[in-house]
């Protein structure tokens, strides 16, 4: 546990993307391990989060895939030893890390 009472996160995948947000603005990465945005507040990834995501792995979406589930993994080990009783459920989770990502190559 941290000196605060909140517990360590663990050496999961580092989320220090999304990357490329101009100089200047907070960027919108993770407070961990309440996994919420550092710029807006919202529940990570925010919208401007998952555009900035979708925009840097435009060529890479398996990549992405991979980072986000990753991702997803240490936020559901971080927000169950924070909360075990009244946090998001796995499909909730599931939805707001991996699910909305655009994994699919488009039909030649």
């Amino acid at each position: 546990m941290m000196p605060s009472g909140m517990p360590v996160p663990r050496l999961g995948p580092y989320p220090d993307r999304p990357r490329g947000q101009g100089a200047g603005r907070p960027p919108h990465l993770p407070m961990r391990p309440i996994w919420l945005c550092r710029a807006c507040g919202g529940p990570w990834p925010c919208a401007e989060a998952r555009l900035l995501l979708v925009e840097e792995y435009a060529d890479q979406p398996i990549s992405l895939a991979i980072y986000l589930s990753g991702l997803y993994d240490e936020a559901s080990h971080d927000l169950f030893r924070l909360n075990p009783y009244d946090g998001p459920t796995p499909r909730e989770l599931f939805e707001r890390f991996v699910s909305w990502a655009p994994y699919r190559r488009k039909a030649t």
